[in-house]
């Protein structure tokens, strides 16, 4: 069997083993589901008492001792009576319900010792096939992730073919830790989060808001260079709206309740694409027009369960790099790849090279005519082939509207993270009724192209955070430069120093404060800045800064024009440091 298969198959198999030792340890403990996922597995229990420390030390040892016995897993076909009188006898109730939705007069139970549970498989031939583990933490989770159902206890554990590969995984965890974006926004005094002002919804803070501020000009700046108009919206919107986009129909669940205004309901907007639609047909346009390219920073606001917020990855409240390129059919294909193109440079620029592409294709439910969507299709794939990158076809997973390439960054530690995507859209277009006068001097409909580059601010800035582990490049450092005098005497000098570099436009502080300079220097290294400036007697004397770059030792005096220019370069090469 495939390693991929096979360690999905003992992950799978490890669940049941951990299941197992905590009803042989807390007997009172009910099971719901635990499968396999990406990098582990997990299962979810429902006990009155938490899981402690000492609990998951108990546990890992019982399993220890499972995996010794070299349980036999036997699977066991029954009829749903069965399954149902068996899980009743024990008091499951989370497997009664599941039995309840099962329409076929048979299903599969798993054994090994104790322990039963329904399970469709497929699992190892024993527990003693069971390699390396480990249990890594507890989390709460609602039955179904449903709010309204009984929080039930999470405990996620990972295991291996090999201990050599579970500690190099530990390790990367480790790593991931110390990357952790929400650890790093406080200790950089970044963003944060107010139960008061409500969960998944972001301050950011003066250091956070000035690279938010860095990247919206050279977002905005770029967009210019590439045709592009820039567009506002209003945050929200008459309901009727989102009747005519489908939003309500299809997107409710992720949408805020309607508001009373003046005897009419309005909503606060999940997405930019109506107002910009609204914008086209404001006049008549032209075939000679087209394309259009409208972007536009835009906040939407989308129901998340509270379950899935996570830090600024998943949010309530964010700003979409957004834009809409209104288009001809025989102009789509130099579009897309345009759109591609300037997807590449965007990433590229903020320091990601590596990408996972995929293809998403016609699904079973679909708008649009199968011709076009075919145009569509090769049209995205015909611009993954240009740009050079390897990609996979995610068959029937575009949306009902049109076909759409996704773009996953890998960061620096190489996890995947979802940001950029290009659609094809046939369905705004029809229903809004939009059109252009064509050559013939008749109405055609355009075709509608969604696309996001970075895909939001706040995901894309914790990806920026994880990526660099807070220590960012030159050109995105909040403080790009700070001056250490070491006392009071140079302070004056110090302040004559930052005026230059302000002059410069580059961010600059000077710490006077009456400390030690080895205080200071451990501050701004704390502090990720790029670089420091010890400034003493020796420096005023001969009118220049002592250089030390974060990571590095005292590299020793350097001119002002010299060290200018050397800066200037590394942010317009946009390298890191």
């Amino acid at each position: 069997m495939p390693d991929e298969d096979g360690l999905e198959i003992m992950r799978h198999s490890t669940a049941h083993v951990m299941a197992q030792a905590v009803q042989e340890l807390y007997p009172e403990t009910k099971i719901s589901i635990g499968p396999a996922i990406k990098d582990g597995f997990y299962y979810d229990f429902d006990r009155d008492e938490p899981f402690r420390p000492e609990d998951m030390e108990r546990i890992e040892a019982r399993m220890t001792e499972i995996i010794k016995a070299d349980l036999p897993f036997t699977c066991s076909e029954i009829s749903r009576k069965e399954a149902y009188n068996l899980f009743k006898e024990r008091d499951e109730k989370y497997k009664l319900e599941l039995l309840d939705e099962i329409k076929e007069d048979t299903v599969t139970i798993y054994i090994q010792g104790s322990f039963t549970d329904l399970c469709r498989g497929p699992h190892l031939p024993s527990s003693g096939k069971v390699k390396a583990f480990k249990l890594l933490s507890v989390a709460g989770s609602y039955w179904r992730g449903d709010e309204t159902n009984k929080m039930l206890q999470r405990i996620y554990g990972t295991s291996f073919f090999s201990k050599e590969e579970l500690d190099e995984y530990l390790k990367r965890l480790e790593e991931a830790k110390r990357r952790d974006h929400r650890r790093l926004g406080k200790d950089l005094d970044l963003f944060s989060m107010d139960d008061e002002i409500g969960p998944g919804l972001i301050n950011w803070h003066p250091n956070g808001a000035m690279v938010r501020a860095v990247i919206e000009n050279f977002w905005r700046d770029e967009h210019y260079k590439n045709g592009y108009q820039i567009v506002y919206s209003p945050h929200i919107a008459k309901l009727n709206l989102w009747h005519t986009s489908g939003h309500w129909d299809f997107y409710r669940d992720n949408m805020y309740s309607p508001m009373d205004i003046d005897g009419t309901d309005y909503i606060i907007k999940p997405m930019n694409c109506p107002f910009h639609i609204k914008i086209y047909k404001s006049r008549l346009r032209s075939y000679r027009e087209l394309p259009i390219r409208w972007a536009e920073l835009g906040t939407v606001y989308r129901y998340e369960r509270s379950g899935v917020l996570h830090g600024l990855l998943r949010v309530r409240g964010f700003t979409q790099d957004d834009a809409h390129i209104f288009c001809r059919l025989d102009q789509l294909n130099e579009e897309i790849s345009q759109v591609l193109d300037f997807t590449l440079y965007m990433l590229r620029s903020f320091g990601f090279m590596e990408y996972e592409v995929y293809l998403s294709t016609r699904p079973d439910k679909y708008v649009g005519s199968v011709e076009n969507w075919e145009k569509a299709t090769s049209a995205l794939e015909s611009a993954i082939k240009k740009s050079g990158l390897s990609y996979d076809i995610d068959p029937g997973e575009g949306v009902f509207y049109g076909p759409k390439i996704d773009v996953k960054i890998k960061d620096s530690i190489g996890r995947s993270w979802q940001c950029s995507t290009i659609q094809v859209d046939f369905n705004l277009p029809k229903q809004f009724g939009m059109a252009y006068i064509g050559e013939d001097g008749a109405p055609h409909q355009p075709i509608m192209i969604h696309r996001a580059l970075m895909g939001s601010l706040e995901r894309f800035f914790g990806c920026l955070i994880e990526h660099y582990a807070g220590a960012f490049p030159l050109w995105l450092s909040p403080v790009q430069v700070i001056l250490l005098p070491i006392t009071d005497s140079q302070i004056v000098y110090s302040n004559r120093i930052a005026e230059e570099f302000r002059g410069h436009t580059f961010r600059v502080e000077t710490d006077s404060r009456n400390e030690k300079v080895g205080f200071k220097i451990r501050e701004a290294q704390l502090r990720k800045i790029p670089y420091m400036l010890i400034i003493g007697d020796r420096e005023v004397k001969s009118n220049t800064v002592s250089l030390r770059k974060r990571g590095e030792k005292d590299l020793g005096p350097i001119e002002m024009g010299k060290l200018i220019h050397m800066m200037k370069e590394e942010i317009d090469s946009k390298g890191t440091v």
